[in-house]
């Protein structure tokens, strides 16, 4: 089973964004160690908590870092962004560091319409496909009567994968031949209907033969199913702050997550953040097992916000040790 690392560089309370990104980078050392086949950054603004606002400048920086895994946008928002310059920015990625840069592309803003405005996002009316299409050209082999090409970019073939939480990036991905990731560890109500569209509808192409599925999912992973319980917390505080309308810094765990919360709030985020193996490596093995069997996927993305660093890497080691020895489902 492949698995890997989506981040968001998160920023705790008590932390500075230089901090945050030293964490990044210092997990994405340790992920490589593990045998991580990826480490993705995700594009969010506007957020206290998030350091990955410039997603690619992370990236290049993680990749910098690093040595042989794949660093990548999971993802680049691409309504946000003219395809030529994130041509240029992920060809110009793919050059520092040849063969290691993937590039993920969502359909949401990264945040509300004050950050749409403020990203000048929507100026072109949903031009989300028609976009992609045009990034993938600067992407490819060169054109010579095309009148615009990336530099760098135009030959560079950086793997592009489509992003989703509904069936509208399953039935994209599908008709583009491209590898597809559902964000299952904060929206899962499509997972099992984007999963069957995306491979019944799924076109062979030049970049993918057969469908290539990514399943990402929450993990908190710690010696005792109590203590993973408690980890959990913070980012199950964080995520009731941001249905709220009051995102901010990830906070510290609490014992009580129902008295900080309330009860009916943490039922609803739980029922969001449902896609999770929490507790000891024990019983994160039996969850992330029946997961693997039910959905089927070609490669895992796990992800977890942690407040204290030493416990999310402890988290990720056992899981890495989980995975390495979990077969790929039938």
């Amino acid at each position: 089973m492949q698995y890997s690392i989506l981040d968001l560089a998160t920023v705790t309370e008590g932390q500075t964004p230089t901090q945050a990104i030293g964490n990044t980078v210092a997990l994405a050392q340790h992920a490589e160690s593990l045998g991580y086949n990826r480490y993705w950054l995700a594009e969010h603004h506007n957020m206290a908590g998030i350091a990955s606002a410039a997603t690619s400048v992370l990236i290049g920086h993680v990749a910098g870092q690093t040595a042989r895994i794949r660093v990548g946008a999971g993802g680049v928002m691409l309504p946000n962004h003219a395809p030529l310059a994130i041509a240029e920015q992920f060809g110009t990625l793919d050059a520092l560091y040849p063969g290691r840069i993937d590039l993920g592309l969502g359909r949401a803003p990264g945040g509300d319409h004050a950050v749409m405005r403020a990203m000048r996002a929507g100026a072109r009316g949903d031009s989300f496909p028609q976009d992609v299409v045009e990034l993938m050209g600067y992407l490819d082999d060169p054109d010579p009567a095309a009148a615009v090409q990336a530099h760098p970019g135009q030959g560079s073939h950086v793997p592009v994968w489509m992003l989703g939480s509904s069936l509208f990036g399953a039935q994209l991905a599908a008709y583009l031949g491209l590898p597809y990731a559902f964000a299952s560890h904060f929206a899962p109500d499509a997972l099992d209907d984007a999963i069957a569209t995306y491979r019944s509808q799924f076109r062979p192409s030049k970049h993918l033969d057969k469908p290539y599925f990514m399943l990402a999912v929450n993990v908190f992973a710690a010696d005792t199913d109590t203590q993973a319980a408690f980890l959990r917390t913070s980012q199950q505080q964080a995520f009731a702050r941001l249905r709220s309308g009051q995102p901010g810094k990830l906070p510290p765990p609490v014992q009580d997550i129902d008295g900080t919360i309330g009860a009916g709030v943490r039922q609803a985020v739980d029922h969001a953040l449902r896609v999770t193996a929490v507790g000891s490596q024990a019983t994160v093995r039996g969850q992330l097992a029946d997961m693997i069997a039910r959905y089927t996927p070609d490669e895992v993305i796990l992800t977890g916000q942690m407040f204290d660093q030493d416990a999310r890497h402890r988290s990720f080691t056992l899981a890495a040790e989980v995975l390495s020895d979990l077969p790929m489902a039938a």
